[in-house]
């Protein structure tokens, strides 16, 4: 089986900081995003991934974030298997450093 392409959350950081633009996709709960998001990061939850494949390109690469990468994971095979381009963020946001916001 293929390995998930991954990103630290360091790196992820570096990449915002420098102005990439990349497709940020926080898994979290509600509960969880409350406390801080990546700015640029959509929050679709775990388990509402499903409901929201028609609103993801195939062809745009995106970039998975949980707490600390396992969900993250776990939604990213799914992805994967669903023909979908994902980086899952190793660390999660146990390990992020850069700016982040309560979700709105």
């Amino acid at each position: 089986m293929s390995e998930l392409k991954t990103l630290t959350a360091k790196e992820v950081q570096e990449k915002l900081e420098a102005g990439e633009s990349l497709h940020l996709i926080d898994v979290r709960e509600d509960d969880e995003v409350a406390e801080g998001m990546i700015p640029q990061a959509t929050h679709i939850p775990m388990g509402d991934i499903s409901m929201h494949l028609d609103e993801l390109d195939t062809e745009t690469e995106y970039v998975l974030i949980c707490r600390s990468g396992r969900r993250s994971e776990n939604v990213g095979w799914f992805l994967h298997d669903h023909g979908y381009r994902v980086v899952n963020m190793t660390g999660g946001m146990l390990e992020y450093q850069g700016e982040t916001k309560p979700k709105a």
